[in-house]
């Protein structure tokens, strides 16, 4: 899975507007005649090499996602059928505390952590609350 980066790689490598490819820009060497034009070379080659891991990341964080909301989902079935609320706030402060562990320990931001695992709660509620109002029971399930 790649990506096209061309206006990182034109500022890695010293081109852009008006420089054909290959070319350099005004005030710079052509490539492949300095140790410049090698290390630029070489930052495009991590560039590259970093993207692809990015890139790579991305589509698991995607797939887990899904996989996170197809459980979520059954919850939701399940919440329906037995007349539960969509929301469960005594379980989201645990998670939330658990999560913001978590991220310390990755050394991610937890304040980041917490806002995206908002975003992802206030999607489960939403996906609960279609599916209690859509159940065959009609939709009588008590909102949180």
């Amino acid at each position: 899975m790649t990506t096209s980066h061309t206006s990182d790689e034109n500022r890695a490598n010293g081109t852009g507007a008006g420089a054909a490819p290959g070319t350099s820009a005004p005030g710079t060497s052509a490539p492949g005649t300095s140790a410049t034009a090698q290390a630029d070379e070489a930052v495009r080659a991590e560039l590259s090499r970093l993207r692809d891991s990015i890139d790579n990341i991305d589509a698991a964080v995607v797939h887990m996602l899904a996989e996170r909301f197809k459980c979520t989902q059954q919850v939701g079935h399940l919440k329906a059928e037995h007349h539960l609320p969509p929301a469960d706030p005594s379980r989201e402060a645990r998670q939330i505390a658990r999560l913001r562990q978590l991220a310390e320990n990755a050394k991610l931001d937890p304040a980041f952590a917490e806002k995206l695992l908002n975003f992802i709660i206030a999607e489960v509620i939403r996906h609960h609350e279609s599916i209690a109002d859509n159940s065959p029971t009609g939709g009588d399930a008590p909102k949180a």
